[in-house]
Formats: C-alpha cells, sequence, structure tokens
C-alpha cells in the first residue's frame, strides 16, 4: 500500500469563509499515482471544517445563513469568556474536521455537484492547513 500525504496552505477571511478545494484535491489525488483506494481531508484545527455542497452561490449563502441560524452567536455560551467563539467551536463539531472520499481508478470519485470545502468558521481571518491523503494501491 502507498499513502501520500501533502498539505494545501491558504489564507481565510474569518467567518464564515468558504473555499472551494475541490480542484486542489483532485490534483493530489492524480499526483499520488495512487489507482485504487481512498483520500482523507482534514483540517487540524478546533474551528475550521470540510464539507461537501455545490458550488453555487445561493445554496452557499443559504449554508451561511444555516449555520447562524442553528448556531447564533453570542448566546451566553460558557466557552466566550475565555475567547468569544464559542459558536464558531459548536458550528465546527456539527459539521466536522474531515470528509473521506473513494479513490477509482486513479479518480477522486464524488457527485457531479459535490464539491470539497473547507469552512472557516473562527471569529476573525486566520492561515489554515489542510491535510490530503491518499491511501492505496
Amino acid at each position: 500500500m502507498t499513502v501520500l500525504t501533502r498539505e494545501l496552505r491558504f489564507q481565510t477571511k474569518g467567518e464564515i469563509d468558504l473555499i472551494d478545494i475541490t480542484r486542489e484535491v483532485e490534483r493530489i489525488v492524480e499526483e499520488s499515482g495512487i489507482e485504487n483506494g481512498q483520500v482523507l481531508v482534514f483540517v487540524p484545527g478546533a474551528t475550521g471544517a470540510i464539507v461537501t455542497i455545490e458550488h453555487e452561490s445561493g445554496l452557499l449563502e443559504d449554508f451561511k445563513r444555516a449555520l447562524r441560524e442553528l448556531i447564533p452567536k453570542g448566546k451566553g455560551y460558557l466557552h466566550d469568556r475565555i475567547d468569544d467563539n464559542a459558536h464558531s467551536h459548536l458550528r465546527a463539531t456539527l459539521l466536522g474536521a474531515s470528509e473521506c472520499f473513494p479513490v477509482v481508478d486513479g479518480r477522486l470519485v464524488r457527485g457531479t455537484w459535490q464539491q470539497i470545502f473547507f469552512v472557516e468558521l473562527d471569529v476573525i481571518p486566520r492561515r489554515r492547513r489542510v491535510v490530503v491523503q491518499v491511501m492505496g494501491e
């Protein structure tokens, strides 16, 4: 079995910034030479997330609004006593830090309208990294 690990690095704009990383992940899969296996996309950090969603402007705005409505800012969360970003941590916990995709015949398997996004949930712009690990034969 072969394992290839790469990192994507980028700057975010802060709460709630959506960054499409689909092409970069596909490029890493292609460069890996792995024909069949899987790819893990993971963000180290407690206020970032990896999701799949269609890259359509209306849907992306709907997604942002849904996050704000589900876990609103400033609702008296206990963690806000520390750094006023409890809602960021809670949103990240619901969304998750990783996604795993199959690799078949050397290509990332995903739906036609299924793109891979990094979601910045922290209240400030940040320098982020995403770990992409391709495993297989």
